[in-house]
């Protein structure tokens, strides 16, 4: 008989002892001691220090953080590398993961635990192949190590449906490497990368974090619930596997574990996992990963109520990096204020690397450089308004808005620090939201 993949469920119920009870319903970290060298790697997708934000099932809570620390201490691991690679608007900040660091609490650990923190994008990366003809560059650190842990948050995702264990790797990857995710080949599609991720990297062992999950994540405008699970398994993908069940979905219904199966050669349901602990239909809470828009996909659904008209501005795809992603929460948002109640001028906006324009626009708005390169000489295009830049600055978003015709607000966009902050209210006066989680004792 065929042996099963054992996957530890657990309910989170007491700081420490619910992690150590995860990590022994999955059978332990495995052959670890003094002198195995292990990477711990948190979600820590985004960060500010300008405001308060929501880091409910948007970050790995500093409690998991530090129970799993110790839990590897108390195995005799004595050579402990905490690391994470932010996405960073601006590449010269080179201090937001020092900051992050220090405000959820890492700092403290490190002394306390001899733990060494490692910010990705401040270390040497390596190219490995994740299969023929494909490489990327991973942080050397983590493909150094003898043991990767790996800490994601329980959430869904606009783009891959969801982001648990093999989604978290991406994390360890360079800034090329990860736009290069994006991809507008057919099959090495931005599914296909991420359930290749894992396979350049050492044995992994994954913990998910669901003490918080967010809902349309994976970032602040998403809606975090409080879940009270733990999910914890020797293979990252069995780990998902369950993960993504609780959040009601099957590996076929999400295209990166559909392939990670396939190339494992596992049929992609929970029929060769074994869950120990809980009980899957008593945790299960089914989330909807994709933020909702019209019938045409032309305008997100917020906007169309306000009674939007003369802009189209297409629902993303899967070519929209992680960095132009994160300015089109901003940008939206822009647009809508500046709505009152005069139609625009025929306005399409153009994201990612793969759209194309509208017979008939008056004016186009060519977000990025993707874009840009791909449309500039489009005759197609009535009026081309290329905004260049990877991502693009808000001078520039506010330039190509203006000459279409919509006022959008260039102090607003540039307070993305501040816009996190935005999300806080959702919050206010639930006190199962608590911040506590996301600091050291």
């Amino acid at each position: 008989m065929e042996s099963k993949h054992r996957v530890g469920l657990i309910k989170y119920e007491k700081p420490y002892d619910s992690v150590v009870r995860a990590v022994e319903a999955a059978g332990g970290f495995g052959s670890v001691g003094p002198h195995t060298r292990v990477f711990v790697k948190p979600n820590v997708v985004c960060w500010t220090s300008e405001t308060p934000f929501p880091k409910w099932g948007v970050i790995t809570t500093t409690r998991v953080v530090e129970d799993v620390v110790r839990c590897l201490k108390e195995a005799g691991v004595q050579r402990l590398l905490l690391g994470e690679g932010l996405v960073n608007l601006n590449p010269k900040d080179t201090g937001l993961a020092e900051r992050a660091f220090r405000a959820l609490g890492y700092e403290t650990l490190a002394k306390r635990y001899g733990v060494h923190l490692v910010d990705v994008f401040q270390r040497p990366f390596r190219k490995v192949p994740i299969t023929d003809g494909v490489e990327l560059d991973f942080n050397v650190d983590a493909l150094d190590s003898d043991l990767i842990v790996n800490l994601p948050v329980l959430k869904t995702h606009a783009q891959t449906v969801v982001s648990l264990g093999i989604k978290n790797v991406k994390g360890l990857i360079d800034l090329a490497s990860r736009k290069r995710c994006h991809s507008l080949d057919t099959h090495w599609n931005l599914h296909r990368m991420v359930a290749a991720l894992p396979k350049a990297l050492p044995p992994t062992f994954t913990l998910i974090d669901g003490i918080y999950s967010n809902e349309r994540g994976p970032v602040f405008d998403g809606t975090a619930h409080r879940m009270n699970v733990l999910v914890a398994s020797q293979n990252v993908l069995s780990a998902d596997l369950l993960g993504a069940a609780l959040l009601g979905y099957s590996a076929k219904e999400v295209p990166h574990l559909a392939w990670a199966a396939h190339d494992a050669g596992r049929s992609g349901d929970l029929s060769d996992v074994l869950i120990e602990g809980a009980s899957l239909e008593a945790l299960r809470r089914p989330h909807a990963y994709t933020f909702d828009y019209n019938d045409q996909g032309t305008l997100p659904m917020g906007m169309a109520a306000m009674g939007i008209q003369g802009v189209r501005y297409r629902k993303y795809d899967d070519t929209l990096c992680t960095y132009c992603s994160f300015m089109n929460g901003l940008i939206l948002t822009a647009v809508a204020r500046a709505w009152h109640g005069t139609p625009s001028d025929d306005v399409e906006v153009l994201t990612g690397k793969a759209m194309s324009p509208t017979p008939g626009m008056k004016h186009t708005i060519l977000l990025g450089r993707c874009m840009t390169r791909l449309h500039r000489d489009n005759g197609a295009i009535r009026h081309p308004i290329a905004v260049a830049g990877c991502p693009p600055k808000p001078a520039e978003v506010a330039r190509a808005f203006h000459e279409a015709g919509i006022p959008v607000d260039l102090s607003f966009l540039e307070s993305a620090a501040l816009y996190p902050g935005r999300f806080m209210k959702k919050y206010a006066g639930r006190p199962e939201f608590d911040e506590s989680f996301y600091q050291a004792d």
